[in-house]
């Protein structure tokens, strides 16, 4: 009886580690990474105070360092590198996930982070759209309430700021159709993304390092291209060789980057998507108040209702999931409910 009470807890022990030490490397990465994001692309570098322009070389940078470490991770596991579905459905995940962070990066020029953050929140719409679509996926009410209220809550926050904060690229309005468009894309993309990866998960049963590596490498091969046509890459290289500190904010970004793949992998993987989802939740609020903080964004009153409406309901959903998972439910609806949470945030 005490030999199996000190088993449960050295069990229980290690789990709180565990849990320790994916909440401690989510929140850190993701943190940080929403930081220099915001930073590389909204502050001037240098005494002639100079923009950082090229969105596409932050893609490029962030998949090349991840799509080597992934491959380092396979070789070291001694798992075959060997593609497991065709490469063109690597490449369409790659295309989607290009197109996703562009979108994210350029609509830093038009609105703040505290806004585009907030406004991710919302990926559930596009999600369930591609699921219905993709997966033929049927979802409750309860999802299209919560749904309801997220993008409710994230068009308050948008459509009432404060007013003094402005772009430095857009001295009018700084909620610009182009920056609320961009937005618009990006989480169009970002719904098909994680939809499509889903899809191939469970079609091909791959690993999740062999998917990172092939749509990394792609995307890789896919960013440089684009570079060289539109003729960015010596201007971004030329850039950051003169101005080091751009240099390395952009180093730190592709690494934390990739570290957040693998603590959010290594997160979903030991606890489960809804433990996930609700380190992510918090993960949003923290970024914005730190954002506002550190980069003075002021947020109107409606704003902060706005906020209060979707991280309500986002809590809401995941106390709701946490108590239907008590219950026994048949396995076609435990997976459809498990598939509406988004697995991975994209950086």
């Amino acid at each position: 009886m005490a030999e199996s009470l000190t088993i449960s807890g050295v069990v229980k022990e290690n789990k709180v580690w565990k849990g320790v030490f994916a909440v401690s490397g989510i929140m850190t990465t993701l943190v940080i990474y929403g930081v220099l994001q915001e930073k590389i692309m909204r502050i001037p570098y240098g005494l002639n105070k100079e923009y950082f322009k090229y969105s596409l070389f932050l893609v490029f940078c962030n998949r090349l360092t991840t799509s080597s470490v992934s491959a380092i991770a396979l070789l070291a596991s001694k798992k075959a590198l060997d593609p497991v579905a065709p490469v063109y459905k690597y490449c369409l995940i790659s295309v989607s996930n290009i197109l996703t962070t562009t979108c994210q990066y350029e609509a830093l020029k038009y609105v703040s982070f505290p806004i585009q953050t907030l406004a991710k929140c919302a990926k559930m719409i596009p999600v369930m759209i591609w699921g219905t679509i993709i997966m033929q996926k049927r979802y409750k009410g309860f999802d299209y309430l919560l749904a309801f209220l997220v993008t409710l809550g994230c068009s308050i926050f948008i459509l009432f700021p404060a007013g003094t904060d402005i772009s430095p690229y857009n001295k009018g309005r700084e909620n610009t159709v182009w920056g609320v468009s961009l937005m618009v894309g990006y989480l169009g993309f970002d719904g098909f993304t994680s939809t499509f990866q889903d899809k191939l998960f469970k079609g091909y049963n791959m690993e999740i390092h062999n998917q990172i590596f092939y749509t990394t490498l792609c995307s890789c091969v896919l960013s440089f291209a684009g570079l060289i046509l539109q003729g960015h890459l010596l201007l971004a290289v030329d850039f950051v060789y003169h101005h080091k500190d751009c240099f390395f904010d952009i180093a730190l970004l592709s690494t934390v980057a990739t570290a957040s793949q693998f603590f959010i992998s290594y997160t979903i993987r030991t606890f489960g998507a809804l433990t996930f989802a609700a380190i992510m939740t918090t993960r949003q609020l923290v970024s914005i108040m730190l954002s506002c903080v550190w980069f003075s964004h002021p947020l109107s009153w409606e704003q902060w209702i706005g906020a209060v409406v979707v991280f309500g309901s986002l809590y809401a959903k995941n106390l709701m999931r946490n108590r239907s998972e008590k219950v026994p439910q048949p396995a076609e609806e435990s997976q459809q409910d498990e598939a509406s949470i988004p697995l991975k945030e994209n950086p």
